[in-house]
């Protein structure tokens, strides 16, 4: 885990290393004032060499301007350093994301990926930041006060950093804990999040039934077990923090009381005191800085855990090495003995499916709901992968296919529409988006959209909220029509397609899919049998399989499953 946060530095080593060589300027004009200061009060006060004092005072303005701009390039591009790295791992989580089945989304909650994306990753830019620039400046500081601690007296510096493996032994012994803790914080907060997502998303099924109470106590609970994670982190470290600082002060009265002792006995001088004094509290800012650092260790590193965690599930639908590219599509589709099942074969759907779709035909799909309809569509475009069998388009097994190009020559329109925050145009042009703007409105007029989009005040440029709150069931599914005429390819999955409109809107669409369907294969899922009346095949699928197959008026002629479904719907 540490090798793979180390390779987030290399695009950005340039700028790393400008960081680091001023952050070790710091520490070397931090080293030089104590060594100054004991020649001010050993040599040049005691002498009365003012040309000295001044032009001494004159050197050490120059390094506080030095100082300053070295300050100031580390706290910013050092920041910048983190900010990017942060950007990346944000970057290639997501990518990540795209490459995962359904599966992982149907079996993680939208809260839970989105704090993986947003508050894991947050505490990254500090550490990826502070955490080198402080190891560096605390070793250069470390080794730099020992060496001259040493020139001035070796006993008392002997004696001083001899707190050093207990203040070492001290923070080991908590780290353990604080790594428990903090990363205890961040499944919290997912809770919290995947909560809030779920409670905002169905804000007008709570309203409905009036629910908002019931809503609030949930959120609460997850809201207080963050809160208690959050105070029993915050404990961890105050226990932390309090223990580092009592060992500092302890060590600075040591300082104080065997320096006092040295000069009494002649050891050292007022001045090596000072400096002696100086160079103590210098040393013990690298001891702070690793204090700081642990925490910000901890808190970082409990997010980019989380990070990889995710990074290292491994997509179950991948290309194959021998996978090309689907060209010039007939159309052709053939299930040879598929069987699916969910969550690994405890839930059977489909059982030795067996089907053969002619290039060009429309093949309509009806049954009860929960006999695999819409899952038996999914297949196809890989969506799911099957447990046995194979499914070929144009004799060509899908898995043998580049997932990229299978799944460009799949046109789909499910049942519960799916509008992106945005404008109607942006949403239309989803389906293509080198479209022009002439070929995005032929897309609306075929979906039957046209008219109303241009009664609206904006327009194509009209914003329709968040998943298009503000335009009716109708509406959406029409705009998720002209996207589907705008993709315009070979092979159409209409799942449920018209289900949201009104009769005379489903007539003018019906005519258009119509259209569309022409020359094109086309798997249509329907439970208004009135829809399909037109199919060239209609394939009557129960959990008990496939269990009739026909035309609409051969299939009411068998007087089967079909018939009755038919004649229930239109029985009145």
């Amino acid at each position: 885990m540490f090798k793979k946060f180390a390779s987030y530095y290399k695009p950005h080593r340039k700028l790393f290393f400008i960081d680091m060589f001023f952050a070790f300027l710091i520490s070397v004009f931090d080293l030089a004032f104590p060594l100054v200061t004991r020649k001010f009060i050993n040599d040049i006060i005691p002498n009365g060499r003012m040309d000295l004092l001044y032009r001494w005072t004159f050197y050490l303005v120059l390094l506080f301007i030095l100082r300053y701009i070295s300050q100031y390039i580390v706290n910013y591009w050092g920041h910048v350093v983190g900010v990017r790295i942060e950007h990346d791992m944000r970057r290639d989580i997501f990518a990540h994301l795209q490459t995962l089945s359904f599966t992982y989304f149907d079996n993680n909650k939208t809260g839970h990926i989105m704090s993986v994306i947003v508050n894991d990753l947050r505490d990254i830019t500090e550490l990826a930041h502070h955490g080198p620039e402080d190891l560096f400046i605390s070793l250069v500081m470390l080794i730099g006060s020992f060496i001259i601690l040493v020139g001035i007296d070796w006993r008392l510096t002997i004696i001083v950093f001899s707190f050093i493996p207990i203040m070492i032994w001290f923070g080991i012994s908590k780290r353990g804990r604080m790594s428990k803790a903090f990363k205890d914080v961040r499944v919290k907060i997912a809770d919290v999040n995947a909560q809030l997502e779920n409670s905002v998303s169905g804000i007008r099924v709570v309203k409905s039934f009036t629910n908002e109470e019931h809503e609030m106590e949930k959120f609460n609970d997850g809201n207080i077990r963050f809160k208690e994670a959050r105070e029993d982190s915050y404990k961890v470290m105050a226990e932390f923090m309090s223990g580092i600082n009592f060992m500092s002060n302890i060590l600075n009265l040591i300082a104080l009381s065997l320096g006092g002792i040295f000069v009494y006995k002649g050891y050292i001088n007022y001045g090596d005191l000072a400096a002696y004094l100086l160079f103590v509290n210098f040393f013990l800012q690298p001891i702070r800085r690793l204090t700081e650092f642990a925490q910000q260790y901890e808190e970082g590193m409990a997010g980019f855990s989380r990070f990889m965690d995710a990074m290292n599930i491994e997509p179950d639908i991948i290309d194959s090495e021998q996978a090309t590219e689907l060209k010039d599509v007939a159309g052709m589709i053939k299930f040879n003995n598929v069987s699916f099942s969910y969550k690994n074969g405890k839930e059977t759907v489909l059982s030795n499916v067996n089907l053969e779709i002619e290039p060009g035909k429309t093949v309509a799909l009806v049954g009860p709901s929960g006999a695999g309809k819409t899952t038996l569509c999914h297949l196809i475009p890989r969506f799911y992968e099957i447990d046995d069998g194979e499914i070929l388009i144009d004799e060509k097994n899908i898995k043998d296919i580049k997932l990229g190009s299978l799944r460009k020559n799949i046109g789909l329109v499910q049942q519960d529409v799916f509008l992106f925050t945005g404008t109607i145009k942006e949403n239309i042009l989803y389906g293509n988006p080198d479209a022009n703007d002439e070929e995005i409105v032929e897309a609306a007029k075929k979906a039957s959209i046209h008219d109303f989009i241009l009664n609206l005040p904006d327009g194509y440029d009209t914003y329709i909220g968040e998943k298009g709150v503000m335009l009716s069931g109708g509406q959406k599914q029409r705009i998720s029509i002209a996207r589907l005429f705008l993709k315009n390819p070979p092979i159409l999955i209409l799942d449920e397609a018209t289900s949201a409109l009104d009769n005379k809107t489903e007539i003018e669409i019906q005519k258009s899919l119509e259209e569309l369907s022409e020359g094109r294969t086309t798997l249509v899922i329907a439970h208004r049998l009135s829809t399909i009346k037109n199919a060239d095949e209609i394939i009557v699928l129960t959990n008990e399989g496939i269990e009739e197959k026909g035309s609409h008026d051969k299939l009411l002629k068998k007087d089967g499953i079909y018939a009755k479904l038919y004649k229930s719907q239109f029985k009145i």
